[in-house]
Formats: structure tokens, C-alpha cells, sequence
């Protein structure tokens, strides 16, 4: 089932001339990211930003982590993060934020489904292999486990002329 999100354009932030950037065109940089900077954070409070290769599917985005890495155990004890993608301008593209929580999935069918996403947008480049409650990637020893962000809100920023800030509400 797909998601319709209410959406409209921040004045506050945009040029006057700009219309809100579309939930089509919001997804089309989503699909086509192939790395987003995921936030979580620590269990004193401070902020932790790393890049992860992610993949959109079914209204959602999904990453993977180890177990001993420093965003599995930020999300052990606070779930919610900001997922951001876009480009590296100021005056073009379209850089999106994803707000929401992270949710294990553990489900060997939906990790097969989404290992086979992540191998065929890296043309084969990324090889994951599904396991009991994760994926192991190529010479790994541990697995890794599988997130889903399923996003509360997204801004989509539209830089250039004209400037436009889109806030898409679910």
C-alpha cells in the first residue's frame, strides 16, 4: 500500500516564485540515492553521523549495520533518526530529509527481497546474502542487521532559481 503524505511549501524558507517539489519527484531522489548520511544518536545525548548505502522500497528506506558498530548500539537504545540525501550544490538538485523510526527487520523473505535491491542498483557490486535475521556481505564474518525507516516527515530542499522549501507530512 502506498503512502500519501500531505505536502506543502515553507514560505519561511523559499523563494515566492517557488512551487513545493512534488512526493513523485521527492521518492525519484530517494530511489536513485546511492548514499544517504544516517543521524542517530548516542546514549549521552550526543549526535553520531555516518554514511550508509541505502535502498527505497515500498514507502520506506533500509540500511544495514553491524552489531559492533556505533549506530547499532545508538539505535538499541534511541530508535529515531534522520536519514539525508541529495547532492553536494548549493544553486541545483534537490537534498531530502527522512525523519523517522528505525525498525529492525528480521524477516528472512523481506532481508532476501532487499539484499536483491541493493545487488541489482550496485549492478552486482554489492553482494549480500540473506541469513537468519540479517545479511552477510562478502568475506564478512558477523552479519549485519536490516532497518527500516518508514518516514514520519520529509523535506525536500530545492536549491537554485528558485530556492523552495517542501515539507512532506505522513
Amino acid at each position: 500500500m502506498t503512502r500519501t503524505p500531505v505536502t506543502g511549501l515553507d514560505s519561511r524558507y523559499s523563494d515566492p516564485r517557488a512551487s513545493a517539489a512534488g512526493w513523485e519527484e521527492t521518492v525519484r531522489v530517494l530511489a536513485q540515492a546511492q548514499l544517504f548520511w544516517l543521524t542517530t544518536v548516542r546514549a549521552d545525548g550526543r549526535p553520531h553521523v555516518t554514511p550508509v548505502v541505502a535502498v527505497w522500497d515500498r514507502d520506506a528506506v533500509h540500511f544495514h549495520t553491524g552489531e559492533r558498530e556505533q549506530k547499532w548500539l545508538n539505535l538499541r537504545a534511541n530508535p529515531y533518526v534522520v536519514l539525508t540525501t541529495g547532492c553536494n550544490t548549493w544553486d541545483r538538485g534537490l537534498d531530502v530529509v527522512v525523519e523517522g523510526r528505525a525498525e529492525p527487520v528480521t524477516e528472512k523473505a523481506a532481508i532476501e527481497r532487499l539484499a536483491g535491491l541493493w545487488a541489482q542498483k550496485w549492478d552486482g557490486r554489492w553482494r549480500l546474502s540473506a541469513t537468519e535475521g540479517g545479511l552477510l556481505s562478502e568475506g564478512a564474518q558477523i552479519a549485519s542487521r536490516v532497518f527500516t525507516v518508514r518516514p514520519t516527515k520529509v523535506f525536500a530542499h530545492a536549491k537554485g532559481d528558485p530556492f523552495g522549501a517542501t515539507t512532506h507530512r505522513f
